[in-house]
């Protein structure tokens, strides 16, 4: 396997370097600004073994057809079903959410704002159904709870109890379904 090319980023808020392997994308090294070029070369040679593993783990798994998959069907989907499961679980919960939005996340599922309003990765469309539900469960969780203490999880587990199995599939097939791209 030839050596990888790695995108160097130097940033004047990095305190020290961090190297990710983003799945079906550029290796990124991330450095404080003064790093020297050296030190720079040194940390991507001692590494060249551990990127080559990590991205030899990063085989598809999920076979998603770029051809077959449009955006904006998918869009669509996530809003449709997102919207269900939050007519369903907000009165459940005791919970009111301000809007819901379905974005283009490249890091996150969902998120909630302190004002109430949700936001989902458009993606979540093409996971399984239970995972797109637990999703939406724990933005909701967190009207009640806004951060991820023990109440937190409880409150979740009282809604969804076998919500691990979901936040495992995310963290196996997560990465190859946040680096998907439909084709135009």
């Amino acid at each position: 396997m030839a050596d990888e090319l790695v995108e160097v980023r130097r940033s004047p808020r990095a305190r020290r370097w961090t190297l990710t392997v983003p799945f079906g994308d550029p290796v990124v090294l991330t450095v404080p600004s003064a790093m020297a070029d050296t030190e720079i070369a040194a940390v991507i040679e001692a590494h060249r073994g551990w990127i080559a593993r990590e991205r030899a783990a990063q085989t598809p798994r999920l076979h998603l057809d770029t051809r077959r998959v449009s955006e904006s069907e998918a869009r669509r989907a996530a809003r449709e079903l997102v919207t269900m499961v939050l007519d369903e679980e907000a009165p459940a919960l005791g919970v009111s959410y301000r809007q819901v939005q379905i974005r283009d996340q490249r890091t996150r599922w969902g998120s909630c704002s302190s004002r109430g309003n949700l936001a989902f990765n458009w993606r979540l469309a093409l996971a399984p159904f239970e995972v797109l539900d637990y999703v939406v469960v724990h933005e909701l969780c967190h009207l009640r709870v806004p951060d991820h203490s023990t109440r937190f999880w409880q409150l979740v587990a009282s809604r969804r109890p076998r919500w691990r199995r979901q936040r495992d599939w995310l963290t196996r097939y997560g990465p190859e379904l946040l680096a998907f791209r439909p084709g135009v």
